[in-house]
């Protein structure tokens, strides 16, 4: 049961990830980067994949970079 949730949150995550990159409001579109990060993370910390989740902690990092610069400069 725990492997079927979390195998759909990491589906969740990368739907989220996908839907951010056809969205064209730039706040909207990072909102969206930084959930599906942060599920795909979940999901990537459960398989174990070190490589994964550092690049899940990279990305998540830089699309929240992202929407604070962007929040300054508005």
């Amino acid at each position: 049961m725990v492997i079927d949730i979390l195998k759909i949150i990491g589906a969740v995550g990368l739907l989220l990830i996908c839907i951010g990159i056809i969205i064209k409001k730039r706040k909207n579109q990072d909102i969206s980067f930084i959930f599906g990060g942060l599920l795909l993370l979940l999901y990537s910390v459960y398989i174990k994949d070190w490589v994964f989740i550092i690049l899940q902690v990279v990305f998540t990092l830089s699309a929240t970079y992202d929407l604070i610069k962007n929040l300054k400069n508005n």
